[in-house]
């Protein structure tokens, strides 16, 4: 019998997305944007200690090139011809650091990921050298001094890790975040592999200048960085290197954004003004400020948004970053077995129908935007007799919707103008219960395209509009229409406004609440220093005072 012929769909692109928690890889048709196949696998994390957050750099690796030959069988079995496969994006979590060493291509240490805490006494320290009246890190970066970001993570890996200073001190070290860490691998590690990545990741490593859009002698001398370990800075759109090894041999890997840019070029917020928010571990709503640097008063963060193509215009976007959204659904999932899968919160949500006053502050990592407060912690407060899981499940979906619409607040008064609707992505979206919710409580409508993968879809359009490649325009004729679903607001505004006062007042609550002093106490310290005669003589007085008073012979 006669091998069935393959089906021919026109040029595809492939995009790996190495998230906080999962890899997958994904394959698109150039020509329509459409989602042939895909495939994921989770990914483990590690909790040293309290506050410690680490991931194995082999573990993601291996993963995604599991997801890759697993979406080819799966292509395979459709009759789809992979050899259509003529580029591949490279979307990933940012922020997460990983050094491995050059010759052997081991990592010296796990990475540590954007969720770590471990570094405050290294950001504390540092902010101390900052003048007041100049902060040039801002300034350069469009960051704020914090954990969340590589540098510091990477100045603790270096003032900790032995095995990662003598490599320094070798020459053999090279630093990266996580796209540079698959870059290198699969364009052939040891035998000569890319180190590089894109000006969006660079950006998130607190050592880029994102006015000159390279990497900052000033900034590497501030952190004490050596200049010899970063990888070269490319733009989001040009051809890296070839894939060495797998079903995909050969094919450029020609696109490579930081995972909320990526989800911006996917739902094509091309235009100043458009914004979107990804719904994933966290919570990340971009505003598109064009060709210019837009610095936020209220908290929100200054970033390269893209740039397509080495002599293409980079573009910036205002951001605001929400560090624990899905996370808190694992968490209740996983901490506290609330629930078996993520799936069934919206159930449990639905059947309360309400938090009946209970508010949840995921804090975990602290509060980022607009409060960028690394001491705060989560809180669940307003608890009664009659509160139940499904208060506590109801809670947490509306502590995902809150905490957007104080980032969308202060967007808002950044920009100037508000934003009429909000465009949205990510898995979370699937969850009906959460998306009225936001529509309510943002009292704006909630646009929701049908294909939720735009962090995908980014990564791929990137890769195929690449010179060289040249498979999938981005003219704003050419773009291909995307279904979307539109959500309406259903609740009065009044109801909604005394819930989001309450809610602020319950973060208030949830700051302060780590300090990194020791409480003023009874120090036995002090007593244990005095001589041992000290204690002997002292009990004796007291022992014959207490008989003398008590009048005993």
């Amino acid at each position: 019998m006669a091998a069935p012929t393959k089906a021919v769909v026109g040029p595809l692109v492939g995009a790996v997305v190495q998230g906080t928690y999962s890899s997958s890889f994904l394959v698109f048709n150039s020509k329509t944007a459409e989602l042939l196949s895909h495939h994921q696998v989770e990914l483990t994390q590690e909790f040293p200690k309290e506050g410690w957050v680490e991931q194995d750099p082999k573990e993601i690796l291996q993963s995604v090139y599991e997801c890759i030959e697993k979406t080819c069988e799966k292509l395979n079995e459709l009759h789809i011809d992979i050899a259509n496969i003529k580029a591949i994006g490279i979307s990933n979590q940012r922020e997460t650091t990983i050094i491995w060493d050059k010759l052997t291509g081991e990592p010296l240490y796990n990475a540590v990921v954007w969720l770590d805490l471990r570094t405050q006494s290294t950001v504390e320290n540092l902010s101390r050298k900052i003048p007041g009246n100049n902060n040039f890190v801002k300034s350069k970066t469009g960051l704020p001094l914090s954990t969340y970001f590589s540098a510091v993570k990477l100045r603790w890996i270096l003032d900790n890790v032995g095995d990662v200073q003598k490599a320094v001190e070798e020459g053999r070290a090279l630093f990266g975040t996580i796209d540079s860490w698959l870059i290198w691998n699969l364009t052939g590690g040891v035998n000569e592999g890319v180190h590089c990545t894109d000006v969006t990741n660079a950006s998130r490593t607190m050592l880029f200048n994102i006015h000159s859009l390279e990497w900052d002698k000033e900034l590497c001398d501030f952190f004490e960085i050596p200049m010899n370990i970063l990888p070269n800075v490319g733009s989001s759109s040009e051809i890296y290197g070839l894939m060495k090894a797998g079903a995909l041999e050969s094919v450029p890997i020609s696109g490579c954004l930081g995972d909320q840019s990526a989800a911006l070029v996917g739902q094509m917020c091309f235009q100043e003004g458009q914004a979107k928010n990804t719904y994933g571990t966290g919570c990340f709503l971009l505003c598109n400020t064009g060709r210019k640097c837009v610095f936020s008063e209220h908290g929100l963060l200054t970033t390269v948004a893209y740039k397509l193509g080495r002599d293409k215009p980079a573009f910036y976007a205002l951001e605001g970053s929400v560090a624990i959204a899905g996370a808190v659904i694992r968490w209740l999932k996983d901490n506290l077995g609330i629930i078996k899968t993520s799936e069934e919160i919206e159930k449990l949500a639905k059947e309360a129908g309400t938090s009946y006053g209970c508010y949840f502050i995921p804090a975990f990592s602290g509060l980022y935007a607009p409060y960028w407060d690394p001491s705060a912690r989560g809180i669940i407060c307003g608890l009664t007799q009659f509160t139940n899981k499904r208060h506590i499940a109801f809670a947490a979906l509306e502590a995902v919707c809150f905490q957007t619409r104080e980032i969308l607040d202060a967007m808002n008064r950044d920009c100037g103008i508000p934003l009429s609707h909000l465009q949205v992505d990510g898995k979370m979206t699937n969850n009906k219960i959460l998306m009225q919710l936001q529509a309510d409580i943002l009292h704006i409508p909630v646009i929701k395209p049908s294909m939720p993968e735009t962090t995908a879809l980014g990564a791929a359009m990137a890769a195929g509009a690449a010179e060289g490649v040249g498979i999938w325009s981005l003219k704003p004729e050419d773009l291909s229409a995307v279904l979307m679903e539109r959500i309406e607001p259903q609740i009065k505004a009044t109801e909604i406004e005394i819930r989001y006062s309450t809610w602020k007042k319950a973060v208030m609550k949830s700051m302060g609440w780590v300090t990194t002093q020791c409480p003023k106490s009874f120090d036995s310290a002090i007593f244990s220093s005095l001589p041992l005669g000290f204690y002997i003589v002292s009990s004796m007085m007291l022992l014959i005072g207490a008989r003398y008073i008590s009048g005993v012979p």
